[in-house]
Formats: structure tokens, C-alpha cells, sequence
């Protein structure tokens, strides 16, 4: 059986778009699609919560439009990515799902879930915000740190807490991410990057009523981020949690923005427990 370093990328077509995928784990009745971060591609993921996940069932990665190896333009709003994820698992034909969206990609799995929340079985939403949510206070300094493929330094300011503790488990988790050797994805282009700013930017300004569209995200939603949050205010983990109808929220200690990575080994139990509900 595949594991998140020896599992093949794979490519299938949709519509004029060619997506670059990798899925492997525990064949299950109901797989779970995972959304990654701004200008994040298949091998930004963290092994211990994929090969942790895949344990009990399939994890699917995916490059969206433009991203890494995907071909196409990167969609400008976070709504045309998520008509993009549709077409995905429309050619994968997978009728429903888990899915989990971590930073930009929780916007994607927030947005999707509005239109198709008959398709998903279980929501977790990692670092994340609602639409029209609050921005974060660090602009210019997160926008100088996150651009092109940020190094171990920028990765734990804005990923980890700022604690010896943070940095050592930054450290621990840079060292797992860049354990796959071959069949690497390419960073994604000044393109993709000037796309997904300009659709980070439209998703803080509300459409209508205030967080009133999470009340469609009908599905059982986990919603997990870090204590200081200074990508996405944790505070949006606050609103996500008291707007959807049903959703639950977890916090880990002195973490930031990827708390999943920092504490992988409790995020998985925490997640397993969810999904086995």
C-alpha cells in the first residue's frame, strides 16, 4: 500500500484542465479529499497527518487549477476554485465524501460545502475563515513572509507557534515534509500566486449579511486551529464555530496557524473521533 512519500501523482482531465492528484491509504466507503494552503501544492502536506488519516481510509491530494502540476489558470475568487474541485471529484466520480480544507483551502471547502452539501459526510476546516472574516493585523509582514516557497524560517512564523517549543516542532515537521525525494511537485508560479492573493483579498469582503451564508454548510463540521493564529486571525475559528448549525471547535496550546502540524499525533485523534461519528 501507497504512503503520502511513495504514492504516484497522478493526472485526470476535466473539462480543459488537467489536475494533478495523488490518492493512497486504506481503500474505505467514504475517501476524504484534502484542500491545501495558499500556493500550496502535493507536498506541502504533513506525512503524519496524511499517512495518519490514510490509515483508516483513502486520502486523496490535489493540486487545484494553475497549482504545482495541474495545468489551467488559477481561478481569481475562492468560489471559481471550488467549481474547480467540483470538476475534480465529478471526474473522479466520487459522489460523497470527508473533506478537509486547510488556510485557502478551508475557503474552497467552505465555498463547495454552500453549494453541495450533499456530497459531503464530514467537514474539518483547519486555519481558516469565513467569508468577510477578520484580516490579519501582521499584513505586511505575513504577505513578505508566505510569498514564492517560503524556507524553514518563514514556514514557523507563520505556521508554528513562537515558542522554543514551536520553532522545534516547525524544525520536526520540515524535516517529514521534504521526506518524499522523487516525483516532487513544482512550486506554483507568480501567476497562480497574483491569482490566489487577488482571491484571498475578495474573500474578506461579506456577500450580503454577514457569515449568514454559513447557515447552507449543513454538514458536521470540526473546526480546529492554533492559539495565535497570524495568517487567519483565530478569532475566525470563533465565527465559523458559532455561525455554522452544526460544528465544533478545537484549539491547540501555544500554536499558530498549521496546529495540526504542531500537534499531529492529537489532531488525528481528535479527527478520528469526529469521523467515526
Amino acid at each position: 500500500m501507497h504512503t503520502h512519500v511513495t504514492a504516484p501523482t497522478r493526472f485526470v482531465e476535466a473539462g480543459s484542465i488537467r489536475y494533478a492528484y495523488r490518492r493512497f491509504g486504506t481503500p474505505s466507503a467514504t475517501p476524504m479529499v484534502l484542500l491545501q494552503h495558499f500556493t500550496g501544492g502535493l507536498d506541502h502536506w504533513d506525512p503524519a497527518v496524511t499517512d495518519g488519516l490514510a490509515r483508516d481510509r483513502e486520502v486523496i491530494l490535489v493540486d487545484n487549477a494553475g497549482v504545482g502540476s495541474s495545468t489551467g489558470e488559477t481561478p481569481t475568487t475562492i468560489e471559481g476554485m471550488a467549481d474547480c474541485i467540483r470538476d475534480f471529484v465529478d471526474a473522479l466520480d466520487l459522489e460523497r465524501f470527508d473533506l478537509l480544507g486547510f488556510s485557502m483551502g478551508g475557503m474552497v471547502a467552505q465555498a463547495f460545502a454552500k453549494e453541495h452539501a450533499d456530497r459531503i459526510r464530514r467537514l474539518i476546516l483547519v486555519g481558516t475563515s469565513p467569508r468577510g472574516g477578520d484580516p490579519t493585523p501582521f499584513g505586511a509582514e505575513v504577505s513578505q513572509r508566505a510569498r514564492g516557497d517560503a524556507g524553514l524560517e518563514e514556514m514557523a512564523w507563520l505556521f508554528f507557534g513562537h515558542s522554543d517549543a514551536g520553532r522545534a516542532a516547525a524544525a520536526a515537521f520540515w524535516e517529514r515534509r521534504h521526506a518524499r525525494i522523487e516525483d516532487r511537485d513544482p512550486p506554483s508560479g507568480t501567476a497562480t500566486i497574483m491569482a490566489q492573493v487577488a482571491a484571498g483579498r475578495d474573500w474578506l469582503l461579506p456577500h450580503g449579511e454577514r457569515f449568514a451564508d454559513l447557515a447552507r454548510i449543513t454538514v458536521p463540521t470540526l473546526v480546529v486551529n492554533g492559539h495565535t493564529d497570524v495568517m487567519l486571525p483565530t478569532i475566525n475559528s470563533f465565527y465559523l464555530q458559532q455561525h455554522l448549525p452544526d460544528a465544533q471547535l478545537i484549539l491547540y496550546p501555544d500554536s499558530g496557524h498549521a496546529a495540526h502540524f504542531q500537534y499531529p499525533s492529537q489532531f488525528l485523534a481528535h479527527a478520528r473521533l469526529f469521523l467515526s461519528e
